[in-house]
């Protein structure tokens, strides 16, 4: 049987830990070519090794996607070793959270950075090569926060609901180039994270679900596989909700 994503290449941003190494393992399984984005080298080159051992195509690039000549340079380097670019999962993001009356500058700006500019870096660097191959997919992680607020994210809730936003204008602009853009909203998921919290944050987390569990990170990839794939190829401008059903 033909993989999936056979002689498809994909980055995935945030790809060595969490939610994008799951995304990274269940994309390679399925025949892609794997490129994880990370800022953390040693995290990002035992993901590599750890999956290259399991015999699937993945390669690793650490860098700063704050920083748009090093995103644009990364995107240029995937480009020409691999002869395009089918897929971008924007699924890296940080948290500083904090009330707004106790949260400084830096700590509202790091998160902006990080979660709202970086993935308008990712998608700028990749377009290009989408545009010119008329096919793409592109997938931004936001979260049910960014639908609904959250106590003390008001600084992650902003760059989720600004991710929102920008995946509907990115739609209408690119749908003439066959590129779909699409957004993914988990709610609770298994995290290293959210597992360092404390056992009575995380009991909470559980009893406001209504499935009665956290998300597994493969919950929310295999949501990531189906908007890549050619079955969703009439699926964009949609936010589709992974959490559960805490929203409800």
């Amino acid at each position: 049987m033909k993989k999936k994503f056979k002689d498809k290449v994909v980055i995935i941003t945030g790809g060595a830990s969490g939610i994008g190494k799951a995304a990274a393992l269940s994309f390679g399984m399925e025949g892609a070519q794997v490129i994880i984005w990370d800022v953390n080298q040693a995290k990002t080159n035992q993901t590599v090794e750890e999956l290259q051992l399991k015999k699937l195509l993945v390669d690793g690039i650490c860098l700063n996607i704050t920083d748009p000549e090093e995103t644009q340079k990364a995107a240029n380097q995937v480009a020409e070793k691999y002869g395009k670019i089918d897929i971008l999962i924007n699924n890296a993001g940080i948290t500083r959270d904090a009330t707004i009356k106790k949260m400084n500058y830096n700590e509202w700006q790091q998160v902006l950075d990080v979660n709202l500019t970086g993935v308008f870096n990712c998608s700028k660097a990749v377009i290009p090569w989408m545009v010119e191959q008329q096919h793409g997919r592109i997938i931004n992680t936001s979260s049910v926060v960014g639908l609904y607020g959250n106590f003390g994210q008001a600084n992650y809730s902003a760059t989720k609901s600004g991710l929102v936003g920008f995946t509907k204008t990115l739609a209408k602009e690119l749908g003439k180039y066959s590129i779909t853009v699409n957004a993914v909203a988990p709610g609770f998921i298994a995290t290293e994270m959210v597992e360092a919290m404390p056992a009575k944050v995380v009991d909470m987390m559980i009893g406001k679900t209504p499935l009665k569990r956290l998300g597994k990170p493969e919950d929310v990839a295999f949501v990531y596989s189906f908007l890549a794939s050619e079955e969703a190829s009439f699926v964009s401008g949609s936010v589709i909700s992974v959490d559960g059903a805490v929203t409800l």
